[in-house]
């Protein structure tokens, strides 16, 4: 998200608190193992307690919209959200071969360089620190899962939120499932299949389990529930669009990320179904997903991108959807304060540049 968030409340700092505690205690744990599973802990609460907390943040704040009064239950499965996120960004991470992120080398890179400085080989340093970020993933995976299970909430609550938190994690596999499927390129991706994977990527565990588990925290209805994931699927899909934009065209120096990157991995968008209609795209096809791909090659794919009309087609479409979600949430029954953050979130989804 962008610098123009406003900044987090008491409440928020309540979260920072809470789950500075909870990494705390994996810390204090893990001292009894080796000195490498230490830094691991170091590493994962350097990961949890930075970034914009989008997904807490929205959790406490519907919460509070809904006129929910269990605070510290609030705080505890805004914890769980951030310990999600951590996990499936380390998993992602693996899963695409990258070393580095937001500028600066994640888990798998800065435990492959620790080896490698120790002198072991570059494929045993690449396992080991592959290896140590699936298990710090899996590590913050099962604690965001035991926040939950341990709510201090009556049995019914806590049973949505875990079905919820069940759906989640089954619908972000399934996205991340299909964008592996598709960066293969053994079949041509739809623009419909693209839309629908940033929807189960991303659009679930980012906005509709925050805003779901809120709903029911605070004891919303079912229609008011089912509003918010609708409203959730379709400001996450404008999220993943501007993302998509932002990895291709945005300023790296912000982004921290390769503006070439998502060409290398030959991650399927809906810039590239929408270039492939172009016939100048049979002159780069062979570059698309190419892991050596030069710099040179690089800006010649990507002007191909540009020049198809791609960026001005998803442009218009992030614009369209937001003045549909826009409208949508207006006539929603959410609570005025509660449509006013929504609002206010789908246009930094938009702004944002980073």
């Amino acid at each position: 998200m962008t610098d123009s968030i406003t900044p987090l409340d008491d409440i928020a700092f309540s979260f920072q608190d809470r789950l500075a505690q909870v990494l705390a205690e994996g810390r204090q744990r893990s001292r009894g193992g080796s000195p490498q599973y230490g830094q691991l802990w170091e590493s994962l609460t350097r990961m949890a307690t930075g970034g914009k907390l989008i997904r807490p943040r929205l959790l406490m704040d519907a919460h509070r919209s809904l006129g929910g009064g269990d605070q510290a239950a609030a705080v505890d499965a805004a914890c769980a959200m951030q310990l999600l996120h951590i996990a499936l960004v380390i998993h992602d991470d693996v899963i695409d071969n990258d070393t580095v992120r937001r500028g600066e080398a994640n888990i798998s890179g800065e435990f492959a360089s620790d080896a490698m400085r120790r002198s072991a080989g570059r494929r045993e340093a690449q396992a080991w620190g592959n290896a140590t970020a699936l298990l710090g993933g899996d590590l913050m995976l099962t604690l965001a899962h035991s926040l939950l299970a341990r709510l201090d909430v009556d049995d019914a609550k806590r049973r949505a939120i875990l079905d919820i938190f069940d759906d989640t994690v089954f619908q972000s596999a399934a996205g991340e499932h299909s964008d592996v499927w598709l960066s293969l390129h053994l079949e041509e991706a739809r623009s419909q299949e693209v839309l629908e994977m940033a929807g189960q990527k991303t659009a679930v565990y980012s906005f509709q389990a925050p805003l779901l588990i809120a709903a029911v925290l605070a004891g919303a209805n079912t229609a008011l529930a089912e509003e918010l994931a609708a409203i959730a699927v379709q400001i996450g899909v404008v999220y993943q669009l501007r993302d998509d934009v932002l990895g291709l065209f945005g300023d790296e120096q912000v982004t921290g990320k390769s503006n070439f990157s998502d060409l290398r991995e030959g991650k399927e968008t809906l810039l590239i179904a929408f270039a492939r209609s172009d016939p100048s795209w049979a002159d780069v096809q062979h570059l698309f997903g190419d892991r050596m791909l030069s710099t040179a090659d690089g800006h010649r794919l990507r002007k191909v991108v540009e020049e198809s009309g791609a960026l001005v087609f998803v442009e218009s479409i992030i614009s369209e959807r937001c003045e549909g979600l826009y409208r949508f949430i207006r006539e929603s029954t959410l609570p005025p304060a509660l449509r006013h953050q929504l609002i206010e979130l789908t246009s930094e989804c938009n702004r944002r540049t980073a």
